[in-house]
């Protein structure tokens, strides 16, 4: 809340603050992003840290369970932060938006945030890990009446994928290559999660990349079979997404980031331990019904950065020729906090 003193000589000094006020208020309802249950004013009460709210860009997924948690729960507020939310249809987007400076924090999948790094396009530091794959979390899927029926037929198909560049092409590539499968013959076909039943119904793909809750309500709405999950074999337990930010927002702003770090820590955590903490919000913040949300595979959520799983990804990106030279993980790893 912004403070001022007001003297009985300040009647020119009240015409200013009301219009610093209507200013304010106006640039607020110009951001389009909301507070997931958060107040939005500029300051949480917590001085410590540098900067009390923050922008965080996000795409849809049940990925974000933490994050939703941490802010249902109060454990942003509680380090002193208000974040706010903003949504957008990929990782690629995602990126693009914290190295545009319309947000501070990306959830991404770590494709985008390596691809970046490789073209010198940002220097991106990793703040948080989310999820790696679990078995069925993570799959290429089908309409039932499909000519393709196994890995080995996607061969010159047409596959919807968020967007290239991001996971989801990059594990398809992965498992056909595994399968011995020329995936340069594949067409890449961006489509958003939500629209990518649609387009398998219509025709406009042959199959699709699918994350959940998606993949458990395209079976419920078409009929979708699974072809192969991405995250097998060489790929199992691959890690999947994260959240990161351009280097200047770490140097300037140590403290605000260690906040963001530690509640996001403890939201993971209760996430990776209890279900019952997360179903709730796939279906109040994903908007997913609620027996699709008691249906859904659960990702592997992790609450600390591992250089070593997350090392898989760069490497996998190397082996597929999709960046010139090895990235070490280690150096792009921003500092956890210890309490």
């Amino acid at each position: 809340m912004l403070r001022h003193v007001i003297t009985a000589r300040g009647t020119r000094r009240r015409a200013v603050l009301g219009l610093t006020m209507a200013a304010l208020l106006a640039a607020g309802s110009l951001t389009g992003c909301s507070a997931l249950g958060g107040s939005t004013n500029s300051s949480s009460g917590n001085a410590s840290v540098e900067k009390s709210t923050i922008k965080v860009a996000i795409l849809p997924t049940i990925d974000l369970s933490p994050l939703f948690l941490a802010q249902k729960e109060g454990y942003f507020k509680a380090e002193g932060l208000n974040v706010q939310i903003v949504n957008a249809a990929s990782g690629q987007a995602t990126l693009q938006k914290v190295i545009s400076g319309e947000v501070d924090i990306a959830f991404a999948t770590y494709v985008p945030f390596f691809l970046a790094k490789s073209k010198g396009v940002a220097d991106i530091k990793l703040v948080a890990d989310s999820v790696s794959a679990s078995p069925n979390s993570n799959l290429i899927v089908t309409s039932p009446n499909s000519s393709v029926k196994t890995v080995k037929d996607l061969a010159g198909k047409r596959i919807g994928v968020t967007a290239t560049g991001t996971a989801s092409d990059t594990l398809t590539k992965a498992i056909m290559k595994a399968n011995g499968i020329d995936y340069t013959k594949v067409q890449f076909v961006p489509t958003p999660f939500p629209s990518m039943a649609a387009a398998l119904t219509h025709g406009d793909i042959d199959a699709a990349y699918m994350a959940e809750p998606f993949i458990t309500q395209a079976e419920k709405s078409i009929g979708a079979v699974k072809v192969v999950d991405v995250a097998s074999g060489p790929t199992e337990n691959f890690p999947i997404a994260g959240y990161g930010a351009l280097a200047k927002f770490l140097t300037e702003n140590p403290k605000t980031v260690a906040a963001f770090q530690r509640a996001m820590k403890k939201a993971s955590d209760q996430a990776s331990a209890d279900r019952a903490k997360i179903q709730p919000l796939i279906v109040s913040d994903a908007k997913v019904d609620a027996d699709t949300a008691a249906l859904v595979t659960l990702p592997n959520y992790h609450s600390t950065m591992d250089p070593s799983r997350l090392q898989r990804v760069p490497d996998q990106l190397l082996e597929l020729g999709l960046i010139p030279s090895r990235i070490d993980v280690t150096p792009m790893l921003a500092a956890q906090p210890t309490s």
